[in-house]
Parts: structure tokens; sequence; C-alpha cells
């Protein structure tokens, strides 16, 4: 995406690299910015709108207020073009199920979110079931906001599940425990000093 404001913010999980179009927050990625041009990274996306520009500001504010446990709500423009009609239905979903402190079950987000073998994105092969949980590990999983949009909300039925941002699974226990959904663990950081960083 050409025109990008991109900010930079540390956190407990990571360095956290922002990139907002002027429609709104357009990607979220941990540590090193694979997905980021560096060079845009490294001049904030100069080429961008003002508004792009203000609207990464804010991400950047919004992220260190939610962080610091004064923030527990998100309230960002998102840029949606990134998605398809599911990943929107999903993750719009999501965020209206699974607040702060709270999760949803992959089975139950489907079932928010109106999935069925009759809204599968083309036609589910014979013989193969449609499974709605899966495709809502699959949506979790091409999450492009992470955190902001939070899929690490969303649980399996008999545990954890899995996650993609960051280091994986640990930065979802991180963020759970930080919330308040999960209880601590005796080797919880709050200040994340514990948690092994991306490299």
């Amino acid at each position: 995406m050409a025109g990008l404001a991109w900010e930079t913010a540390e956190s407990p999980v990571g360095e956290l690299h922002i990139a907002c179009s002027a429609v709104g927050l357009a990607r979220v990625t941990f540590s090193s910015p694979a997905k980021a041009p560096a060079r845009a990274v490294a001049d904030g996306g100069a080429d961008a709108a003002p508004p792009a520009r203000a609207v990464a500001a804010e991400a950047r504010r919004q992220l260190a207020a939610y962080f610091a446990g004064r923030l527990r709500e998100f309230s960002l423009p998102v840029d949606w073009s990134w998605a398809s009609g599911t990943q929107q239905r999903v993750l719009t979903a999501l965020m209206a199920a699974a607040g702060y402190g709270q999760t949803v079950t992959y089975g139950d987000l489907a079932r928010l979110a109106g999935l069925s073998a009759a809204s599968a994105a083309g036609p589910v092969p014979p013989g193969r079931p449609f499974l709605p949980a899966r495709v809502v590990g699959q949506v979790m999983g091409s999450n492009e906001c992470p955190v902001i949009i939070p899929c690490h909300r969303v649980v399996a039925g008999s545990g954890l599940g899995g996650y993609s941002g960051g280091t994986g699974t640990e930065v979802k226990r991180w963020l759970l425990i930080f919330e308040g959904a999960l209880p601590p663990t005796l080797d919880w950081d709050p200040a994340g000093a514990g948690l092994p960083q991306a490299g």
C-alpha cells in the first residue's frame, strides 16, 4: 500500500509497527516489520497524507495507553481494503463479542459471524466438511491488525489455541493475562521481561 503513514510503538510484547492510510488503520506488525518497506518505517511514510499521519499518531497513543492499563477499548477507524467480506464479517463480530478481559471460542465466533456451509466462499468439496471454527482460525491468522483487532481473545474450546502474532502463543497468553481473561502464572511479568523476543 503506497502512501501509508508509519509509527512505531514499544510494548511489553515487542516493538509494534503501525501503518495507516487516510481511511484508517491498515496494518500492525510485531518486531521486525517484514511486511513493511524498511524505508517507509524509517521515514514514517513521508509521502502519506496528513489524515493518515494523524490516524497513525493516534494509534500509537492508544497502544501506549492500552499497555499502560489506561485504555480498554480502541477507537480507531479501520481501512478494511486488505480484508475479504468473510474476514471483515468475522473480525467485526469479534470486536463486538469479546471486549477487554473477555474471550470467545472459535466455534462461538463462527456462529456469531453467521458462518455456515451456505456462507462458504465457493463450493465445499464433496466429502469434506465445512468447519466454520477452522475458517475463523484462518481469519485470525490473516488479521492484519493484531492487538487493536483483538484476535488474541479467540480461544479454542479446549485451551488457548494458536496465535501468529509476535513470538506466538506466549504473546497471546501474556495479553490474556494482562487483560485479566486468564489468571497470572507464577512466572508472568507485567513488564514482559520474561517474554522471548522475536529476532
